[in-house]
C-alpha cells in the first residue's frame, strides 16, 4: 500500500493505493489528518487500520494530479555520502569505514512534478538518485535488529547538489550546497514498509531527458538501512517524519567527462523498483 498527499478542490487530502486503485482516505474518516505526515505523527494507525480505511474509501478515477511531498516538514533530513563503492571511486574518494552523514535544510523539500530551480549563484547543479527512508517510530540508540521497526516506508529522492558550493567554497559548504530551495525532491508517494519485501534489494535509476545516467541496486549500499539507523540514533533521537537519504549510486554529473550539470528545460526522473518514479523539471531562477 502507498499513501499520497495531494491537493483537490477542497484543499489538502490523502490518497491511498490498494488493490490496483486509488482512493480518497479522507472521504471515509473526517478526523483523519489531511496529509501523510499527520497520519504518521498520530501514531495510532497500524498498517491493517490503513488498509481497512482504504477498502471503504471513495474510489478515485485516477492518481491525483496535484501531488504534494509525502513529508513536507521533516524535523531532520539526514543524508549519507559515498554509500555506494562505485560512487566513491568515481569521485576519487576512499571507501568510508563509517557512514558519512550530512544534512539538508527542510526548506529544500519539493514533491513530484514540482520544479527544481537553478540558483543564479551556482553553475554546477547536479543530480543524485536516492532511496529515501521515512522514519515512522521515535527512537534513540536503536539496535540494528530493531531498526526496521522504526521505518514507516520509502520514497524516491533526488539529492540535488550545487557542486561549486559543496566543493568549491572555502572549507566546503556541504550544508548550503545541498540546501538551496527545491534541492530535495521526494515522492511521489510513501510506500509503506509492509509493502516492500526487501528494501535492501531494489533497482534504482536516474534519467535526465530520458537518458539513463545512474543505474544500481540498493543491495550495493556499503552501509545498509538498519546499520544507518543504528549509527545515527547513537547521536540523535530519530523522530516520526524524519527523512534519511541513503546515498547515491555512480553516474553523477560531476564525475563525468565532460561534466554534466542540470540546465533549464531538463527533466529528471528517479525510478526505484517497487517505490515509483519521481519526476521534476528544471527551470532557471526568476
Amino acid at each position: 500500500m502507498r499513501l499520497l498527499s495531494y491537493r483537490n478542490s477542497d484543499g489538502p487530502s490523502v490518497a491511498g493505493y490498494l488493490n490496483g486503485r486509488w482512493v480518497n482516505l479522507c472521504s471515509t474518516d473526517p478526523n483523519l489528518p489531511r496529509n501523510v505526515q499527520g497520519i504518521l505523527s498520530e501514531g495510532n494507525h497500524t498498517y491493517q487500520d490503513l488498509v481497512a480505511i482504504a477498502e471503504r474509501s471513495t474510489v478515485l478515477e485516477k492518481r491525483p494530479a496535484c501531488i504534494l511531498p509525502p513529508i513536507s516538514r521533516p524535523k531532520k533530513i539526514l543524508c549519507v555520502g559515498l554509500n555506494y563503492q562505485e560512487h566513491a571511486q568515481e569521485t576519487g574518494q576512499p571507501i568510508p569505514s563509517e557512514p558519512l552523514i550530512f544534512s539538508k535544510l527542510g526548506t529544500a523539500i519539493i514533491g513530484h512534478d514540482a520544479e527544481i530551480v537553478l540558483p543564479p549563484v551556482s553553475v554546477q547543479v547536479d543530480f543524485e538518485a536516492e532511496l529515501v527512508v521515512v522514519i515512522g517510530k521515535r527512537g534513540h540508540r536503536i539496535p540494528i535488529e530493531q531498526a526496521h521497526q522504526h521505518v514507516a516506508g520509502y520514497c524516491c529522492g533526488n539529492d540535488v547538489s550545487a557542486r561549486d558550493w559543496q566543493k568549491g567554497k572555502p572549507g566546503g559548504q556541504w550544508l548550503l550546497g545541498k540546501s538551496f530551495d527545491t534541492f530535495a525532491p521526494i515522492g511521489p508517494s510513501l510506500v509503506l514498509s509492509e509493502t516492500v519485501a526487501d528494501a535492501g534489494n531494489l533497482a534504482i535509476e536516474c534519467r535526465v531527458n530520458g537518458k539513463t545516467m545512474q543505474v544500481s541496486n540498493t543491495k550495493n549500499l556499503i552501509f545498509p538501512i538498519n546499520h544507518l539507523i543504528n549509527y545515527i540514533s547513537q547521536v540523535c533521537t530519530l523522530e516520526v517524519g524524519d527523512l534519511l537519504f541513503t546515498g547515491t549510486p555512480p553516474g553523477v554529473g560531476v564525475a563525468r567527462s565532460p561534466p554534466v550539470f542540470l540546465r533549464p528545460g531538463d527533466q529528471v526522473e528517479v525510478e526505484i523498483e517497487q517505490v515509483g518514479t519521481l519526476s521534476n523539471s528544471v527551470v532557471a531562477s526568476e
